[in-house]
């Protein structure tokens, strides 16, 4: 199903990329969130089938797509039923790399961004720290220069494949806080070769998406070359906001798709469940809340192709883009739990998926960025009231 006002082209972007995930069923996701195994082949599939690079430059091996087709894409692999465990495999990929080519010199953009592409290298990112949460100026990792390079020590926390990663986009502070006038100053941006001798990775238990691990990362004096550093040194900050709001705007489109899978999931089973002689659908206590979680879905995904389209059109969409990761993540949520509660007990039942569901559909209410922080944005940026934090 695809939203108004998109082109064939869009078009058959979701389609192509939802006739590539129905080869992976329901079977397989359900496997994969019970043993924590990584959705190797789901994610081979993708980089053979050359999505991996779809917001990419075409000069070096991407499609030089936009946003809006990132996210129709990464929404389709939601839908599929892959849901965020298939959505944060390669979620990554899509605009992850995108400081390395936007910001990189032409010899950094022209050695790593193919080889992310084609899935040669696997990458993931060091930002979040255990005492600096959201508060990413606080952060205390550090990279002290050297004759040769950097020293990097520190710790990383919610790191994203971590465990198969050979490399890893990270910030570190190369100049003290109290060196610097702003405390956004003094952040510095390298790409590193994930050297296990040095850095050591603990995967975080969690409620879902097993199969996507999440880790504590420790850095320990992990000598790192000049040529890592992407960019210009205390610059790093502000190259990680040009990936805001695409980011939001992903996990928008990747919510509402977990959303419509349950929604789907939970409108056949009301439709060929029969109690007391009659479908559980026909009964409006179980149809009003599904109705609602449709109305619900789709308007978060208006508002996240809004911003898309904003971002693709060089115009300002933070206020859009924190509104649709706000929304989506709110009717995402609101679907998977009218899912499970239509299910009746079944939707307790690991067979029937949608508790699986339900535990991804948190994901996108606290990452990236939790509900409150959007609200303060808001109110802030869009109403003009003063600072709350």
């Amino acid at each position: 199903m695809i939203p108004f006002g998109f082109t064939e082209d869009q078009q058959e972007i979701f389609d192509g990329v939802s006739r590539l995930c129905a080869r992976f069923d329901a079977d397989y996701w359900r496997r994969t969130d019970e043993t924590g195994e990584f959705p190797e082949a789901f994610v081979a599939a993708m980089a053979e089938g050359g999505w991996l690079g779809t917001a990419m430059p075409v000069e070096l091996g991407g499609a030089g797509l936009g946003l809006t087709e990132a996210a129709l894409m990464m929404q389709a692999v939601a839908q599929s039923g892959a849901g965020f465990s298939g959505g944060s495999a390669i979620h990554l990929n899509i605009f992850g790399p995108m400081p390395i080519a936007k910001f990189g010199s032409e010899e950094q953009r022209r050695r790593h961004i193919p080889r992310i592409i084609s899935g040669q290298d696997k990458m993931c990112i060091g930002i979040t720290e255990p005492d600096a949460g959201l508060d990413t100026t606080s952060l205390t990792t550090r990279a002290t220069r050297t004759n040769d390079g950097y020293v990097l020590n520190g710790r990383k926390t919610w790191t994203t494949s971590a465990q198969r990663a050979n490399k890893m986009l990270i910030i570190a502070r190369t100049t003290p806080r109290e060196e610097v006038q702003k405390s956004t100053q003094g952040l510095s941006l390298f790409y590193i070769d994930f050297d296990r001798t040095k850095i050591e990775a603990k995967p975080i238990p969690k409620m879902g998406r097993k199969a996507v691990e999440s880790n504590q990362v420790f850095i320990d004096n992990l000598e790192i070359p000049a040529d890592a550093l992407i960019g210009e040194e205390g610059r790093g900050f502000y190259y990680l906001l040009e990936g805001l709001n695409p980011e939001r705007v992903l996990f928008a489109a990747e919510a509402v798709g977990l959303g419509r899978a349950a929604l789907a999931r939970a409108s056949a089973y009301a439709r060929e469940r029969v109690v007391f002689g009659r479908p559980i659908g026909q009964n409006q206590g179980v149809a009003h809340p599904l109705a609602k979680a449709w109305v619900e879905l789709e308007a978060a995904n208006l508002m996240a192709f809004k911003a898309a389209a904003l971002f693709d059109a060089g115009r300002e969409c933070g206020a859009e883009a924190n509104a649709a990761k706000y929304l989506g993540g709110e009717a995402g949520f609101h679907a998977c739990e009218a899912a499970v509660l239509a299910h009746g007990g079944m939707g307790y039942a690991k067979e029937y998926d949608v508790e699986r569901y339900f535990r991804e559909a948190m994901i996108a209410r606290i990452a990236p960025i939790s509900r409150e922080m959007v609200l303060n944005y808001i109110a802030e940026r869009v109403l003009g009231l003063p600072k709350s934090y």
